[in-house]
């Protein structure tokens, strides 16, 4: 199972898209919540939607932290969509939860009342504003994809910023530290952009 992308399920949502999305790009995927199966994969997806403090306790109780953490530390490319992003951080203004900690980020909601009259959550279609070299993706390119969230990454380290977006002021869109990826849109949901951005990232974890 050597080029097989893991899909984490921690009932977090979206899985099917992602595994669509994988199915037309001929990746074979394995979708799991059991550790042992999922380390059996090349490459980590980690996809979630809806709250913080949900999205961890649900991977904790699954036994997932430990697990996630000890990938992590072994080198695996680890690509976290949405919530799954916001879950790598420190923590969300949105729960009382810690995150992973893998970066120095927190997650902090949109202001509506910031005097630029924003509607939260951002929906829809948006740009991806390249800030430096990622294999995830070409600054030659349009980078446009589908956004639906309500809190967005701050993060410390400008570094661990590969990608901008701009709603109200700019934001950290997508993000990488060593093997960790993170993207806040959803790249299942963005057409021929997300499966080209989901293709580069199979590439880069598993070298096809």
């Amino acid at each position: 199972m050597g080029g097989v992308i893991g899909i984490v399920d921690a009932g977090l949502g979206n899985i099917g898209s992602i595994q669509n999305m994988l199915r037309r790009l001929d990746v074979p995927c394995i979708v799991a919540s059991d550790p042992i199966q999922l380390g059996k994969a090349a490459a980590l997806i980690l996809p979630g939607v809806g709250s913080f403090d949900k999205g961890m306790g649900a991977i904790r109780q699954l036994g997932l932290v430990e697990f996630l953490g000890a990938q992590r530390a072994a080198g695996t490319a680890i690509l976290g969509i949405c919530l799954g992003m916001q879950l790598m951080c420190r923590g969300s203004e949105e729960g009382d939860e810690e995150g992973l900690g893998w970066l120095d980020a927190a997650v902090i909601k949109f202001r509506p009342d910031d005097g630029q009259h924003l509607r939260v959550p951002h929906m829809g279609w948006n740009d991806v504003r390249c800030v430096r070299s990622s294999p995830l993706l070409d600054n030659s390119e349009m980078n446009r994809f589908y956004f639906v969230h309500s809190y967005h990454l701050s993060c410390q380290r400008s570094e661990d910023v590969v990608g901008l977006t701009a709603y109200g002021h700019e934001f950290a869109s997508v993000v990488q530290n060593g093997s960790i990826y993170g993207v806040q849109f959803h790249p299942e949901k963005s057409h021929r952009f997300g499966m080209r951005l989901l293709e580069r990232f199979v590439q880069l974890a598993v070298g096809r």
